[in-house]
């Protein structure tokens, strides 16, 4: 957070005037903390997924609409696409050898997918796993489905200055910091909706106490 919101809301809101770094290079020092931030976690995890591939498109994409100056209306279209993709993904990926539901949730890193498929098969509920995983990915595509509305009513309102003034970079760097209420928190709820339906089903399904379906912590 502090490196992704924190720090480029102060470059951009306080030190983009000219007595300071200026527009241009205040929008590149901004964006050059998420996007470090982003490259030093894949070098120090060694992963690099189809979500945190589209984060660094996403600042990217923020620092090409700035520098070449482009009208304010292409920050709200790429605040809108970014999610979206993501919402698109999720669902599609359901239907693939490599759903982003195992990603998010689903995955043998914190929960016991093997112990969860023993049970389920011990229980003849093998065969009902597919349908909880399609609906539960329907769920959380809907989080992102409302991140990408949320963003796109966000950037319309507060982006409204031409690229390349002290006010745009202002307006972008407010837009960054409301983001997280006005739209991380929303936006969580309903991903939560998503783990609750999950949990709940494997449970039914499997017999397994909410303990039993992840792994040892300690």
């Amino acid at each position: 957070m502090i490196f992704n919101i924190i720090i480029p809301v102060v470059i951009l809101t306080k030190f983009s005037g000219e007595q300071h770094l200026g527009p241009a290079l205040g929008v590149v020092v901004a964006l050059a903390f998420p996007l470090g931030f982003g490259l030093w976690e894949r070098k120090n995890t060694g992963k690099f997924s189809f979500i945190s591939g589209l984060g660094i498109v996403s600042v990217l994409l923020t620092g090409g609409i700035s520098l070449l100056e482009l009208d304010a209306k292409y920050i709200a279209i790429k605040e809108a696409l970014i999610p979206g993709l993501i919402g698109i993904g999720i669902i599609v990926s359901q239907y693939t050898k490599y759903p982003l539901l195992k990603t998010l949730m689903f995955n043998d890193t914190v929960m016991d997918i093997e112990g969860i498929e023993k049970a389920l098969a011990e229980k003849g509920n093998s065969d009902k796993l597919i349908k909880v995983q399609q609906v539960a990915s329907k769920i959380l595509a809907s989080a992102f489905f409302l991140s990408s509305a949320l963003n796109y009513i966000l950037a319309k309102m507060i982006v409204v200055s031409p690229a390349g003034t002290e006010a745009y970079n202002s307006e972008l760097g407010r837009m960054t910091a409301l983001s997280y209420p006005v739209i991380m928190v929303p936006t969580m709820i309903v991903f939560f909706i998503a783990l609750y339906y999950l949990l709940n089903s494997l449970k039914k399904l499997s017999g397994l106490k909410l303990e039993e379906m992840f792994h040892d912590q300690e």
